[in-house]
């Protein structure tokens, strides 16, 4: 297991091989996501949104924008 310490600034030095494995170097971003209470995982977030383009095949359905904001309004109505 890979320890880091936390500063009295409530820093830490993310380990080498950590980081390595990441992908992550400075001024990349991280997040924290929260598991359940106590316990969070750590996701590097250095990728491009332009990089998940395709990620998820074509869509079944195409849907304008008109569409998407017609149902939006309406279920946010209904929930009113």
């Amino acid at each position: 297991m890979t320890t880091a310490t936390i500063t009295s600034k409530g820093q830490i030095t993310i380990p080498a091989d950590v980081r390595h494995a990441l992908a992550v170097d400075a001024g990349d971003r991280v997040e924290f996501v929260q598991i359940e209470p106590g316990q969070y995982l750590f996701v590097a977030a250095n990728r491009s949104v332009t990089e998940l383009k395709g990620m998820f095949g074509k869509p079944s359905k195409v849907v304008s924008i008109e569409e998407m904001n017609r149902t939006i309004a309406s279920r946010g109505a209904s929930a009113r």
